[in-house]
């Protein structure tokens, strides 16, 4: 058997943290979602069924918990690309889809959530 794609998704991964672009939307904590699949060469998928040898789906959602909490953002978009150099600094993926979801955020007219989404290969990282 040929494994031409391995790919791992985490779907709902929720922080609270002070993002926004204003200082109100950073003062208090709000919630934010993220999506995130992570693409890998099939070189990386496990040769056994030992746990230690697959890429940790609870490492992966803390370290964007982590990044995400780490400190303020003013845009999403700044947000989803630290996300991003983080994953690839700490797992082989060779390119990440991220969403993440505001909910609730302050505009003008009645918006229940705002999201950004980022497809990014490890080779246009730079």
């Amino acid at each position: 058997m040929a494994v031409r794609d391995y790919s791992i998704r985490l779907d709902g991964v929720r922080f609270r943290s002070r993002h926004g672009a204003s200082m109100s939307e950073r003062r208090l904590p709000q919630d934010f979602v993220v999506h995130v699949e992570l693409s890998f060469p099939p070189t990386a998928l496990p040769a056994s069924d030992d746990r230690r040898e697959v890429v940790d789906y609870d490492r992966i959602a803390s370290a964007i918990a982590d990044e995400g909490t780490a400190g303020s953002c003013r845009l999403l978009e700044t947000l989803a690309k630290r996300i991003v150099d983080r994953i690839f600094t700490d797992f082989p993926a060779t390119s990440v889809r991220i969403i993440i979801t505001k909910a609730r955020p302050p505009t003008s007219t009645s918006v229940e959530a705002a999201s950004v989404e980022l497809l990014v290969s490890r080779d246009e990282k730079d």
